[in-house]
């Protein structure tokens, strides 16, 4: 038993030597994510501003242009310090910071799932019920007007549900990031850091 305990302990121990494939992998996922994201808004960044700003349709943020051009500068510098690996700690703070706003101000009311599934979910909230019931009666129409099993062969229909489910995930990822750094061997932290010790 000791001697299986000790051949667990070092297999795990030789296996930190593929540690930084944790936080190559976190970046390499989070960084289209916010590119994405902050090129959208920079495309329509008029758009972008009006709807920060509304209160009637939109979010009814106070300073709508700072706000607006915070938010893509924070996802567009982060996308390219996340794929790079520079900076990662410190961009990981505005990010989260970013996740944690769109999720109260964006998604909150439509409760956790981001995509609208089974009516038996857990964390279904009214809305989502909502967009379930839709989800059901738009299959129900296409099954009767259309040819939904070539229309279903590549995946299902899904609707949009919008919950804070997206931004929690991204906010954890980014927070893992915060803790363990950009990682080993593949990022400019990495040898910055070994070149400033040396």
């Amino acid at each position: 038993m000791i001697t299986m305990t000790k051949q667990i302990h070092a297999l795990l121990d030789s296996s930190r030597s593929l540690d930084f494939l944790g936080p190559l992998a976190l970046r390499l996922y989070l960084a289209p994510v916010f590119w994405m994201a902050g090129t959208n808004k920079l495309s329509n960044m008029e758009g972008v501003i009006e709807w920060f700003g509304n209160s009637d349709w939109g979010l009814g943020l106070p300073f709508p242009t700072l706000m607006a051009y915070l938010a893509v500068t924070t996802e567009t510098l982060g996308a390219i310090l996340l794929l790079t690996g520079l900076a990662v700690r410190y961009i990981s703070l505005p990010l989260m910071v970013t996740m944690a706003v769109a999720a109260v101000t964006v998604h909150w009311e439509n409760g956790w799932l981001a995509i609208a599934e089974g009516s038996g979910s857990l964390f279904a909230s009214d809305r989502t019920i909502g967009a379930i019931e839709r989800l059901d009666r738009a299959k129900d129409i296409l099954r009767e007007h259309g040819n939904y099993q070539w229309l279903t062969e590549n995946g299902s229909f899904a609707i949009l549900n919008n919950g804070i489910e997206f931004s929690a995930t991204y906010f954890v990822m980014l927070l893992s990031l915060f803790f363990i750094g950009a990682g080993r061997y593949l990022s400019i932290d990495y040898w910055l850091h070994k070149k400033l010790m040396a």
